[in-house]
Formats: structure tokens, C-alpha cells, sequence
């Protein structure tokens, strides 16, 4: 399910690193980008700001985005190990990018002052993403 997770260095003043991590589970799977981004908007509680909701195109794909400030509370992956209780002063830039393959999500949570330093290499990172080609057709033209 994780495709990847990545450590954002904290900025100075911030006690912790940022989190990067990447999800996909093929076409059909993972759930839609509302609801995803309504559960990230739920860890985020009480919200030191309202949720920012955006959407926009790159490359032929839709990428919704979310931004939300405040007490994070992380879930527990099942079989996972515990997670640390609520985190005040954090902050979740959270993207949805509807590919040909199925939705990848990517979600960016951390010390409020931590990712906001990283939120403009993320946006690029995420406007950087292309579809991925089709795999090539043998001879015989099957796949």
C-alpha cells in the first residue's frame, strides 16, 4: 500500500521532522479524493484554520490538494506500531492525483513551520507528475 515515505528536515524552532508519504492501490482502489481528504481534514482536530480545498490539472491529470492546520492525531496502520498521541502546531498539505493507473495520495504532515517551508517543493514535486506510459506491446502484440 505505502509506495514510498520520505523525512522533510524541520525547519528551525520545530521539535520534529515532516513526513512525505506515498500511497497507491491500483485502479478502482483507495477511495475517492473527497473522502480521503475528509479523513486527513478529521486528523487535523481542533483545526487551527479551516481546511483550504484547491483543484487543478497537471498533465491531463486531476490533482485535488488540501491544506489544514492544527492538533494532529495520526492513525494506526492495522498491524502497525503505536502511534504517538495528539501533536499540536502541526500542520497537512494533503494532494489526490487521478491517474490512468488509479489514484496516488500523497500526504505532507508536520510541525505547522516545517511544512509550510516545504509546501512549494511538494506543489512542484506533484506538478512534476506525468502518466505513466503504457508498457510496451510485444511482437505478437499482446502485453
Amino acid at each position: 500500500m505505502r509506495a514510498a515515505e520520505y523525512l522533510v528536515p524541520r525547519t528551525a524552532g520545530d521539535s520534529d521532522d515532516a513526513e512525505c508519504t506515498v500511497f497507491n492501490f491500483g485502479p478502482g482502489q483507495g477511495g475517492s479524493a473527497g473522502d480521503n481528504i475528509d479523513r486527513w481534514v478529521k486528523q487535523l482536530q481542533p483545526a487551527t484554520s479551516p481546511p483550504v480545498r484547491t483543484s487543478r490539472k497537471t498533465h491531463g491529470m486531476t490533482v485535488s490538494r488540501v491544506e489544514v492546520a492544527g492538533t494532529f492525531t495520526p492513525m494506526k496502520m492495522p498491524g502497525g506500531p503505536a502511534v504517538e498521541g495528539p501533536r499540536a502546531g502541526w500542520r497537512l498539505i494533503g494532494f489526490v492525483v487521478e491517474t490512468p493507473t488509479g489514484p496516488w495520495f500523497f500526504k505532507l504532515t508536520g510541525p505547522d513551520a516545517t511544512v509550510k517551508a516545504a509546501a512549494k517543493e511538494v506543489d512542484a514535486m506533484i506538478d512534476s507528475a506525468h502518466p505513466a506510459d503504457p508498457p510496451p506491446k510485444s511482437i505478437d502484440g499482446s502485453q
